[in-house]
């Protein structure tokens, strides 16, 4: 049984979530009631309802649907199903999931079919495509962001599900709260890993005479099949989101021993852990930065090792980590200087560049030339986003500044 597929809504009414997408008071809403549908590109995370929504809209405007995929996209049968609907009334709906692995060549041959609205293009993607598209597809579509599901569309999309069970397989299979729960928070605001999960769930019920009565999904069923979450910090309620929390400061801190405990309490809520590699490295620049450099280099190293491992040795090596981490000395001088550099732009800083370092200029003072160091500026403003401290090793940094400067000012 494919319960993604055979819950997957049929109607707006039943699609859950993106409100602020698809309910009835936005533009893109308003656009589908008018039929003046734009090209579309959707991207969010996986079970979001990227496909479902494009589905949606070509059935409510009664449109073919024609469903291809990047990875094995091909211009020729493109151009075979547009030809099937060349001189009928319909306008087909072209949806192409992975949309951001399409080439420029393949971009390319859309903007004639968008242009002259032969089909309307929709497109989903995991990631934001907006870097992988062309200025020319970008100028003819629109860009929407859809969010995870949250705990409480989580729970009432288990909540049909449930009610299809009862109604057409068994109505004494029941869930232990438990297995709710982790049904719930497991998922990551995913809808397909859950119902996936649900559906692994009940082949795991022994099959006696075709009868399922009295028959409970447990925990330890749902754990056996995925024993670790698949949490990206989507939750809104999620304990987990209050531990990740909890070793983040245990380690900018230097607590070690609470950074500890909290990344055990995570390990073993089954959190996943390239999520909490993905934290530490973010910490890593954060709070330590280049107070000690070598704490991004061995976060990095985290997130790729976990990545390749998993449980059960990933938990030593995130534990040497979080060590690493809340032993060294911490810094947010790096957060601090880009933070108060986008401020001052978003305020209207938008300096020039000076002229003699633009490219090509003749009047641009080579340093190697000059022992490393010359006295030039690359700014028409004295501006100072980065405070000098003595910090870890960002004092070797500011000594190596100044020596620098020092040293090639008297040699000139």
């Amino acid at each position: 049984m494919n319960l993604a597929h055979i819950l997957r809504p049929k109607s707006f009414e039943d699609f859950i979530a993106q409100e602020h997408i698809i309910a009835p008071h936005t533009p893109l809403y308003q656009m589908i009631q008018n039929n003046t549908l734009p090209h579309c590109f959707f991207y969010g995370p996986p079970g979001s309802g990227k496909t479902t929504l494009a589905q949606l809209i070509a059935s409510t405007l009664s449109k073919p649907f024609g469903m291809f995929n990047a990875t094995t996209f091909k211009i020729e049968e493109l151009r075979k199903f547009l030809k099937s609907y060349q001189h009928s009334l319909y306008q087909p709906l072209i949806f192409i999931d992975e949309v951001h692995r399409l080439n420029k060549a393949q971009q390319e041959v859309l903007l004639p079919i968008m242009e002259d609205y032969e089909a309307i293009i929709f497109g989903a993607s995991t990631y934001n495509p907006y870097y992988t598209l062309t200025n020319a597809i970008r100028s003819r579509s629109f860009l929407f962001e859809l969010k995870p599901h949250n705990n409480a569309q989580l729970e009432q999309i288990l909540s049909h599900a449930m009610q299809y069970i009862h109604q057409h397989i068994n109505t004494h299979i029941t869930l232990t709260p438990q297995a709710q729960d982790y049904l719930i928070q497991s998922s990551g605001g995913d809808a397909r890993a859950m119902l996936n999960l649900l559906d692994a769930g009940l082949d795991c019920l022994p099959h006696q005479n075709q009868s399922l009565e009295n028959q409970q999904i447990t925990l330890e069923h749902l754990q056996s099949l995925r024993p670790t979450s698949l949490n990206d910090g989507c939750g809104d309620d999620d304990i987990h989101y209050n531990l990740i929390s909890a070793m983040i400061k245990s380690i900018r801190g230097s607590d070690v021993d609470a950074s500890i405990y909290y990344l055990a309490r995570l390990i073993a809520g089954g959190e996943n852990p390239e999520f909490i590699a993905r934290r530490l490295v973010i910490l890593a620049s954060e709070d330590i930065g280049n107070a000690n450099p070598h704490a991004l280099n061995l976060a990095t190293s985290t997130m790729v090792a976990t990545s390749k491992i998993g449980y059960p040795e990933s938990r030593i090596i995130l534990a040497q980590c979080v060590i690493y981490l809340a032993s060294s000395p911490k810094s947010n001088t790096a957060y601090e200087a880009i933070n108060q550099a986008l401020e001052a732009i978003q305020k209207g800083e938008i300096l020039p560049i000076v002229p003699h370092i633009l490219p090509h200029s003749k009047d641009y003072l080579y340093p190697h030339q000059f022992g490393g160091w010359v006295d030039q500026p690359y700014l028409h403003k004295d501006l100072k986003f980065v405070q000098a401290t003595q910090k870890g090793f960002e004092k070797t940094l500011n000594e190596w500044l100044d020596k620098i400067k020092h040293q090639n000012t008297k040699d000139q």
